[in-house]
């Protein structure tokens, strides 16, 4: 038995290739316009229909199928069909692009579940009974006022009473508001932390900003129990005046879909940024900026007749701040 090689038509196989080209994309349209009407997505957008990755393998291999032919060996009672054969290749391919989309499909199963372990994270709680130090600063001891541990800085025509600094106050402390009329105060920018800065130590990127402190407030908050709203709302930008306008409308708007919250904290950060002159306290092996409450009164002449109720709530916090790490605050 003689072997020999079996020549083959170009034209003919030519003619077929092309027939096999447009019976795939074909195919193609007609699996993809069954995804398509499942996802509701627009039978019209080729770009959605044809993913262009697999088209150009498909395409790519075709070009390779007269080789494939040509170069295909039988015996003298054996016909080379080149419809089969081109078929036989497309089947090879189809078969790759299903793995193909296989490992993608897994690929994205993996991210998702990674994300989903990432958000069931344990929030980490702050240590308790480690040692707590004031570093050494320039800020000027000039408070006015104490209870017991807590020292507080009058700055207004008001005489504080023992009456008013005592922390007798009584409220639903469950329920809690974090806002920033300041929303883009953000801090020193450094290689490992750098942001696109929208102004001096300002940025919108609400990861750098303060309001990624409020965040972080959040979780710990929310880790004990608590109930939190967190607007990260723009009340600074683009325009800085007005400010506390805006915000004060944001609150509003809040406290009119929800009832009962008596705990509402507009978070800011200090504009120093001097580690010689701001206060720093190290807890164990850890640095923290000290923390400051500011309590407005109706010395200036707006209406706010629970300021006293706000100063006696300042100072239990900080009370049992200091308690658990002396002056944190």
């Amino acid at each position: 038995m003689v072997n020999m090689t079996v020549v083959v038509d170009k034209k003919e196989v030519f003619n077929y290739g092309i027939k096999v080209f447009i019976l795939i994309i074909i195919l193609f349209l007609v699996s993809k316009t069954i995804h398509i009407g499942k996802t509701k997505e627009n039978l019209f957008d080729i770009s959605k229909i044809i993913d262009k990755d697999k088209l150009l393998f498909c395409i790519e291999d075709n070009l390779h199928i007269s080789k494939l032919v040509n170069n295909k060996k039988t015996n003298d009672n054996e016909k080379i069909d080149p419809l089969k054969t081109i078929i036989e290749s497309q089947l090879a391919v189809i078969g790759k692009v299903k793995i193909d989309e296989k490992k993608v499909e897994e690929k994205k199963n993996s991210e998702i579940t990674k994300v989903q372990e990432n958000e069931k994270e344990e929030v980490k709680h702050a240590e308790v009974g480690v040692e707590t130090q004031v570093l050494e600063n320039n800020v000027p001891e000039n408070f006015t006022n104490s209870f017991e541990n807590v020292q507080i800085k009058n700055g207004t025509d008001y005489e504080l009473t023992d009456e008013m600094l005592t922390p007798n106050v009584e409220i639903n402390n469950r329920n809690v508001i974090i806002f920033h009329t300041h929303t883009c105060e953000s801090y020193t920018p450094s290689e490992t932390y750098n942001y696109e800065e929208t102004g001096t130590f300002r940025t919108t990127d609400l990861n750098y900003s303060v309001a990624r402190v409020g965040d972080e407030l959040d979780k710990q908050l929310t880790s004990y129990g608590f109930n939190v709203i967190h607007d990260t709302t723009y009340h600074d930008y683009p325009a800085y005046n007005g400010s506390y306008g805006r915000s004060q409308e944001t609150v509003e708007e809040i406290l009119k879909e929800n009832s009962n919250i008596d705990i509402i904290i507009d978070l800011h950060r200090d504009a120093i940024g001097d580690y010689s002159y701001a206060p720093t306290v190290k807890i164990g092996d850890d640095y923290a900026s000290q923390l400051m409450f500011v309590i407005g009164t109706d010395g200036g002449g707006l209406e706010h007749p629970n300021w006293e109720q706000n100063l006696k709530f300042a100072i239990k916090v900080q009370e049992k701040s200091n308690e658990l790490y002396p002056r944190i605050i």
